[in-house]
């Protein structure tokens, strides 16, 4: 069976923004994983996706968002809730709790993921790589592998990302994963985007 892209959470994006790409992104390198420490996604994976934007902002702006994980729901209509399962800055090791609705699909009712996180590695400034588990009522995800870079570029900063999902159940069925999950990562992006510029006054 081929593989089948895929993104990652949060999967209400997907009704909140079909169709929508990723505002102002550069030319899409389709050649090469987006790794941190070298290490990517899961390889033997058959649902994944990549993506990216470039966000006019600071590269401490733009990181200072993304890893401030409790504050995600202040900037990501999607995510319902989110707290840190230890303290101090993230890093490797760091783990976190957070949940987003998904919808309902012609084979699972409508729910509420609930997704632990494990921080596997770290670069501050640079890249960020988490796994860990998505649950919900009729729904689960047995392992979602997310890797971040973040790469100052003439303008501002480039943010890539890929993630990878196994688990029986979205395996089972991966064009209705697609169609109801595609638009999520790029949704996280552009809400990335869209809060870094307005912190910085940058457009």
């Amino acid at each position: 069976m081929p593989k089948t892209r895929l993104l990652a959470v949060p999967l209400a994006a997907a009704l909140l923004a079909a169709g929508a790409g990723a505002a102002d992104a550069v030319t899409l390198d389709r050649t090469s994983s987006v790794t941190c420490r070298g290490k990517g996604i899961d390889p033997r994976a058959k649902l994944h996706h990549r993506t990216q934007i470039l966000i006019k902002a600071p590269l401490r702006t733009v990181w200072n968002l993304h890893a401030d994980v409790e504050r995600w729901p202040s900037w990501q209509e999607p995510v319902t809730s989110a707290k840190r399962l230890d303290r101090g800055p993230l890093r490797k090791g760091s783990k976190f709790r957070w949940t987003t609705p998904a919808p309902a699909t012609p084979a699972t009712p409508a729910t509420t993921l609930v997704i632990t996180s494990t921080v596997k590695d770290l670069k501050r400034g640079a890249c960020i790589r988490w796994s860990g588990p998505a649950v919900g009522e009729g729904l689960r995800i047995d392992q979602g592998v997310h890797v971040w870079n973040f790469t100052e570029v003439k303008g501002g900063v480039l943010v890539r990302t890929e993630e990878s999902w196994t688990g029986s159940q979205i395996e089972a069925d991966p064009q209705t994963s697609i169609k109801y999950l595609a638009p999520g990562l790029d949704l996280w992006l552009t809400a990335l985007k869209s809060a870094a510029e307005a912190r910085s006054g940058r457009k």
